[in-house]
């Protein structure tokens, strides 16, 4: 087979950047699981760039373990369990990019099933003053919005603090890698709220209205420091969101959550 020739097409204007276009075409399903993406020559052409510059883009998604080059064949899309989905930059990717893909979705909110009931228990146990605000702050701020139309208050939408609210959460568990994790996910897990709370606002205010106190139950449970309740009705809301988003078999049976009795003061 001939050596692919140079391809080198400088331009005078801003240069493009591949590695997001590509984590865009890998995300969007584009190019799916196990196919090859274009060789390098035809990305140059494409984009008008050089090879290095090319080369230093597929690098990035290799490090990222979205692509893999195999010798003498090509770049292809690695299998999703390859994919760094807790690196910074993957999470922001599968944010802006990943509505097309219902699986990684899926993937998503399995995860929340798994383990927001039990970091929710962690709070009711381990949750100061200041915790507690910031979970009463977040809460606050989803009732407010609902009373106006925008669905906006103080400059943040209502999908914001919801957000907002399972963060500090995770923050309140006074657990470092469960508070890194909502932080690295926190693009995912915003993409799922956001298209949940779409779904309710497209059936009915009362849709809302039931989240909200499915939402609120959480947080009295933990400011009461109850953790098998704060873990019970973490699942309930997770429970409204699987309704919402056609992914109620995600938890019809999840795994039994036995949280510790001790309700120490902190």
């Amino acid at each position: 087979m001939a050596a692919d020739p140079p391809a080198t097409c400088p331009s005078s204007g801003p240069k493009p950047d591949i590695a997001e276009a590509l984590a865009e075409a890998v995300f969007g399903g584009r190019y799916a699981i196990g196919a090859m993406i274009p060789r390098e020559v035809d990305l140059c052409e494409r984009f008008g760039v050089s090879r290095s510059t090319v080369r230093s883009a597929l690098q990035k998604l290799v490090n990222a373990g979205l692509l893999v080059r195999i010798s003498g064949q090509g770049t292809r899309v690695c299998e999703l369990a390859s994919w760094h989905l807790l690196d910074p930059q993957v999470s922001a990717w599968m944010a802006r990019y990943a509505r097309p893909n219902p699986h990684l979705q899926r993937e998503v909110f399995a995860f929340r099933v798994a383990v927001e009931p039990f970091v929710a228990g962690l709070a009711a146990t381990h949750a100061t003053a200041s915790d507690l605000l910031a979970i009463e702050t977040a809460y606050e701020g989803m009732a407010r919005t609902l009373e106006r139309e925008d669905l906006h208050w103080q400059g943040e939408s209502y999908n914001a603090y919801d957000v907002a609210f399972h963060e500090a959460i995770f923050a309140a568990s006074h657990n470092l890698i469960w508070a890194q994790i909502s932080h690295v996910l926190k693009p995912a897990i915003a993409l799922i709220v956001e298209r949940s709370n779409q779904s309710a606002t497209l059936h009915s205010a009362k849709d809302l209205a039931d989240s909200m106190t499915r939402h609120r139950r959480v947080m009295e449970a933990i400011r009461l420091r109850q953790p098998q309740q704060a873990a019970e009705a973490a699942l309930s809301v997770l429970k409204r969101t699987g309704r919402d988003l056609g992914m109620e078999d995600l938890v019809e049976n999840p795994p039994a959550i036995v949280m510790p009795s001790s309700t120490g003061e902190r």
